[in-house]
């Protein structure tokens, strides 16, 4: 992948000697140069917090942290979520270590018949995480303890130029409107612990978020998709419904709003939940993979009134 070098952020702030910020030429993330991110102090973390809101991606390479550095490193971007809970579990995933109770594994390996992580080795679908709870995380890292020779790339999309790039009639459509994001199901498609298929998205369980959703540190508004399968937008009929999400999701993961990366052992990806959406790509079931995953807590999506300043990561669609 191809960067820019000059060591500036968004607002073009100089970049601490040390710590260099580097924008990808894609739509949105950047790398963050900066040796090991144990060795932090208030400061960097503060810029590298400000980065992350104005990049939405942030990609740190060469890391080789435990899971209580992971946690500490988290903690940067917020206050650290606990994983998903035992009911929305995949049948077979293991419980998460207590002692490490910030922690989850992402992972296709089994052992003793026992997977020891979530989500298995097929395709996951775009999505923001957490989306079916009633406040879904902010922040999400994930940690590469072991990857593939080839496939399971992670691939994100920038939901604020989603947002401005869609013409004015739609963005007036859409105000008021929500979607009630499925739980039954996760981002792999696997039926959750206790849940049943769903076969009417009007009555399927989960919250209702609205479609339209103003960053509470940015400022800015961005599209707020959540999952694609067994949504429904409320108030609406089924047919019409599905019309109207097919055509969102047909605009918003266009490869102009993305960029996949290609791990390696001891990236870290940090996220902001709240205006991307990302996917794995599949990779061959035969080799292993295995990620450390921590989140921070968020806070309940909301729609404002009023025209927001587009973020500088949609500037070009204005």
């Amino acid at each position: 992948m191809t960067t820019q070098t000059t060591p500036t952020d968004a607002s073009g702030r100089p970049g601490r000697q040390g710590i260099e910020v580097v924008p990808l030429k894609r739509a949105l993330g950047a790398e963050v140069r900066c040796g090991d991110v144990r060795d932090f102090r208030e400061k960097d973390r503060k810029r590298v917090r400000q980065a992350y809101l104005d990049h939405l991606v942030l990609l740190f390479r060469g890391q080789t942290l435990n899971d209580h550095e992971l946690m500490a490193f988290g903690r940067c971007f917020g206050k650290l979520a606990e994983p998903i809970s035992s009911a929305y579990r995949a049948e077979g995933v293991k419980d998460t270590d207590q002692t490490l109770k910030y922690i989850s594994v992402i992972s296709n390996v089994v052992e003793k018949g026992v997977a020891i992580g979530a989500l298995g080795d097929g395709e996951a679908a775009w999505h923001s995480d957490f989306s079916f709870h009633e406040v879904p995380y902010s922040a999400t890292l994930l940690y590469s303890l072991e990857i593939p020779p080839a496939g399971g790339n992670t691939g994100f999309l920038n939901m604020y130029l989603a947002y401005e790039t869609l013409p004015g009639a739609m963005k007036k459509r859409l105000k008021g409107m929500s979607i009630k994001n499925d739980a039954s199901h996760n981002s792999a498609g696997q039926l959750r612990k206790g849940f049943t298929e769903v076969t009417d998205v009007t009555a399927s369980p989960g919250p209702s978020h609205p479609i339209v959703f103003r960053h509470p540190e940015t400022g800015c508004d961005a599209l707020y998709l959540g999952r694609r399968p067994f949504a429904y937008i409320n108030g609406l009929p089924v047919e019409e419904s599905e019309r109207l999400l097919d055509e969102l999701w047909a605009h918003a993961t266009q490869e102009r709003f993305s960029w996949h990366h290609e791990w390696r052992v001891g990236d870290i990806l940090v996220w902001d939940n709240r205006c991307t959406m990302h996917h794995r790509d599949p990779f061959d079931s035969a080799t292993r993979r295995v990620m450390h995953k921590t989140a921070c807590e968020g806070t309940r999506p909301i729609e404002m009134p009023g025209t927001a300043a587009p973020h500088p990561r949609g500037l070009a669609a204005v």
